[in-house]
């Protein structure tokens, strides 16, 4: 995590990418708003067309050779220093994090901005609309598959309890009180799995609470730090949220995402 201070400062020493990306029911369109405005020299981040094509289920891990492509065409090199930001509710630069590291980015060199877009603009920093040219690189990756688990290990888990689940969704529909958002989907949650919303470790200005209050919010589940922790959501992306905000006061941990999360094990 770096701070939009930071940011300015470095604003020519690293790569930007703005991974805007609106849940559909909010009519929003994070590649139309970025070209009317976004931080100096950002690339845009399609989170849709960047993720597996060939399935139902939205933002799934794309392969290994599509992901080296994605990152030559935005001109990103191995070793850069990448900064994410968004201008979304749902904090959707912290996918764009998850999938780097993922994607075997050097973790130290990947961070999420703070705040993103809404902090940038309400400290009056530099925005422009100019479209950013970039020059191809030769990216390379090596997935560190580890990060992700799959429909089958998750059930696998209910018994074996080898790793703890929590759900980045609203207590409402972890719950199963209110309808899920996309349609197919039953309401509910994952046997033994535990609920955190994202939006409770959020302030109004995009960012994170701080480190101590984060720790009082994962410590109220007694967690033995001994297992692992998969974060789940409704798409993979707000569990990309609970993921950083663990990885902030856990400095062995290392993002792990059930990747199809409530869109594929909610399906009817």
């Amino acid at each position: 995590m770096i701070d939009t201070i930071w940011l300015e400062k470095n604003i020519d020493k690293v790569k930007i990418i703005d991974c805007s990306w609106h849940m559909p029911q909010t009519q929003r369109n994070g590649f139309e708003e970025y070209c009317k405005e976004h931080i100096p020299n950002a690339i845009f981040f399609d989170l849709d067309k960047n993720s597996k094509l060939d399935t139902d289920l939205p933002h799934m891990l794309t392969d290994s050779v599509s992901w080296e492509k994605i990152m030559s065409k935005m001109g990103i090199e191995n070793d850069d220093h990448i900064v994410v930001y968004d201008n979304s509710d749902v904090i959707s630069s912290c996918r764009c994090w998850y999938n780097l590291i993922y994607y075997g980015h050097d973790p130290k060199l990947v961070n999420v901005l703070n705040g993103g877009l809404k902090k940038w603009k309400i400290e009056n920093k530099a925005t422009d609309r100019n479209k950013v040219i970039t020059k191809t690189s030769k990216y390379s990756c090596k997935e560190n598959k580890e990060l992700v688990k799959n429909k089958k290990q998750i059930d696998e888990n209910i018994d074996k309890k080898e790793f703890y689940v929590i759900d980045a969704r609203s207590r409402e529909r972890f719950e199963g009180k209110v309808a899920e958002p996309r349609k197919g989907l039953k309401s509910g949650s994952i046997k033994n799995s535990f609920c955190l919303p994202f939006s409770e470790l959020i302030n109004e200005d995009h960012t994170f609470l701080s480190n101590d209050k984060i720790k009082e919010k994962f410590e109220s589940f007694k967690l033995n730090q001994d297992k692992n922790t998969v974060f789940s959501c409704g798409s993979g992306v707000t569990a990309s949220v609970l993921a950083l905000a663990y990885s902030l006061i856990n400095a062995k941990y290392m993002p792990t995402i059930y990747d199809g999360s409530w869109a594929e094990y909610g399906k009817n």
